[in-house]
Formats: structure tokens, sequence, C-alpha cells
């Protein structure tokens, strides 16, 4: 597929070098906040500065349906996918009182869901399609849809910047997504649809079974070029994956870090990073997934999660519930005092 990936400007390891000076030089043993030290290098590098902030933050949820329900892949109807999007809407999920509870703001996006919304107050209509066809039947989007789901994402990212955006989660709904997923991360890592799927909304082993066999059927009848991540999330993603690729990328070309949610939002940074490996380093990995396939891509990457505590609800929950630990890495950074700043003498 013919894509001009955009420009992403390189990581300022000057800038992550002086964080670490400073890290290194404040009222603490040296490497004794872990972690916190290390993301706060790293958004240093992001931002291009030695104080970052991450004062304002948001998460992107973006929905789709899929085709691939026909195979009975899932525990839950298609339908589920428009009434979560209410949910959202009324601000009754999980990743609404997640994100309330960090001070983000959570904008929710229509990109391809099989109903029909109208004027729903707060909802974001870019809808490119009524869902995906059946990818066991056929490629699940067009290479025009594809694309168009990508500058949706891209230009969401580009408003965030508009607005001053320092951290952007990924969220996502839509009933069959970690099958799509799943078949997208088995053709870029070339492991076996078996290891790097998991049981999703919960579906028992016969559901799984299905799930795999439709992955599998999925593969063989799209016969996705591997080489092209475009043409894989074509012919096996869905219209919210694509749409993410778009968040990321935009925002890494915006300096924004994001913040990688469970298996899906996984998917879509591995196609982000196959168009544009510099994409990485913007990344930071929200959570540990319960979902099999995502610690392939986790692996892949290079990407440690902050957090492990067995989440596989999706939404953006396990990326959100990171924003803090991420603001108190870059409050440490910013203001603790240094050794000489406090008057803390350190020599014997």
């Amino acid at each position: 597929m013919q894509f001009t990936a955009p420009t992403i400007p390189p990581f300022d390891h000057n800038a992550a070098n002086n964080a670490r000076n400073r890290q290194n030089n404040l009222t603490k043993p040296t490497s004794s906040l872990g972690r916190l030290e290390e993301i706060s290098i790293q958004i240093a590098g992001i931002q291009g500065t030695m104080l970052p902030s991450v004062n304002k933050k948001a998460v992107i949820i973006m929905a789709a349906d899929h085709g691939v329900t026909n195979e009975d892949v899932s525990a839950y109807p298609s339908d589920v996918t428009s009434q979560m999007v209410m949910n959202f809407l009324h601000g009754k999920a999980a990743i609404n009182a997640i994100s309330r509870y960090a001070d983000a703001n959570v904008r929710i996006i229509d990109i391809g869901v099989n109903y029909d919304f109208y004027d729903a107050v707060g909802l974001e209509n870019h809808k490119i399609a009524k869902g995906t066809s059946n990818m066991t039947e056929g490629p699940a989007m067009t290479a025009e849809q594809t694309l168009k789901a990508f500058r949706i994402g891209y230009a969401i990212a580009e408003e965030e910047a508009q607005v001053g955006t320092k951290l952007i989660a990924m969220g996502e709904m839509g009933i069959g997504n970690t099958t799509a997923s799943s078949a997208i991360i088995s053709c870029i890592t070339g492991l076996p649809v078996s290891t790097v799927t998991g049981r999703g909304t919960g579906i028992d082993n016969n559901g799984l079974t299905r799930k795999i066999t439709a992955i599998e059927k999925a593969i063989e009848i799209n016969q996705p070029d591997i080489s092209d991540a475009l043409d894989v999330l074509s012919k096996v993603g869905g219209l919210e994956i694509a749409g993410l690729v778009g968040v990321i990328l935009g925002a890494a070309a915006n300096r924004i870090a994001v913040v990688v949610d469970g298996l899906i939002s996984s998917a879509a940074a591995l196609i982000a990073y196959e168009i544009h490996p510099e994409v990485r380093l913007y990344l930071l990995a929200g959570h540990q997934s319960v979902e099999v396939g995502q610690k392939a891509v986790m692996d892949r990457l290079g990407l440690k999660p902050i957090l492990d505590l067995n989440l596989r609800l999706g939404e953006g929950t396990g990326a959100a519930l990171a924003f803090n630990i991420i603001d108190c890495a870059c409050r440490t950074l910013c203001e603790m005092a240094t050794f000489t700043e406090a008057g803390v003498n350190t020599q014997w």
C-alpha cells in the first residue's frame, strides 16, 4: 500500500541527558526512585526539555465494529459496541471514572460503529463505514478506508497538540477487536496465532478455538504482505485500530508522549512502529495486559509496562491509570531540590 510516513522529530537525547544529570543530583540516593526516574528522563527527551510537564492529558477512544463477530468469536453481541459508546457519553464507564481521577479529557470518536447515533451529545462523528467486513471472507477494509481512518486519527492528535496536550492515552471500543488485534500481531511478529490469541471478553475453550480458527482462516484467505504493515492492517485489522495508528504518529510528530493500553492499542503501536521505528521512543506502556498477545508486542518494541494489575478491560483504562505515575515522575524531576539547592552536604 502506497503511503508516505509523517516526519517525526528525533528524540532529544541532549534533553534526556540533562534530565538524567539532574536526577543524579536531586536530594535522594542515585536511582532510588527507580522507574520514576526512567520515565521522567524519557518524557524530557520526548518534549525536548530538561523540565518536562504532563499537566494536560487526554484519552482518545476510537469505536468501531467488526464483521468477524459473525464467526462467534466474542462472548458479547456486536450491539454492545454502540451501547458502551453511549455509556462513555454518559460518563459511567470505567474509563470515565479513571480519567476524572487523572484529570484527563476524554474524547469519544465513532470511526466505524454499526449504529446511527445521530446527534449524540459529546460524540465525534467520523464514521467511515458501519464496521469492517468479515475478514474470514476477504479484506476487513479497503486501502482507502484504512488510510482515511489513519488520517482521522492523525488529525485528532494534531488538534490535541494545538490545545497543549502533553500526554495521550489510547482507548478503544469494538466487539471483535481482540480478534483483529491478534491477527495483526501474529502476522507481524511471525508468532503462531494460538500463542498470541486470548479470551478477550471472556470466551470459553470452544470460543477460543473458534477465534483462533477464524484468525487462521482470515490470514490464509487474505495473505497479508507482512513487509507492509498497512496491508496487514487493511486485511485483518479494524477501523479503530487504524485510527489509533494515526493518533500515535500524529502525537509523535508533535512531541506528545503516548501511553499504550492493552492488546488493541498494542496492535496499533506495533503497526505504527513498523511504519516509523522512531515512534518507539515516544511510547510508554501503561500496563501489562492479561491478553497474551500484548506481551509479544511489548517484547518486540522493548517496552516495560508501568503497572501489572491483571487488567483486560480495554477502553484505555490501564493507560489512564498510569497517567498519575507519569505525572509524579515529572514532578519529582522538576520540583525536588538538588543537593546544592537544599544546602545538603554529601561529602564526608
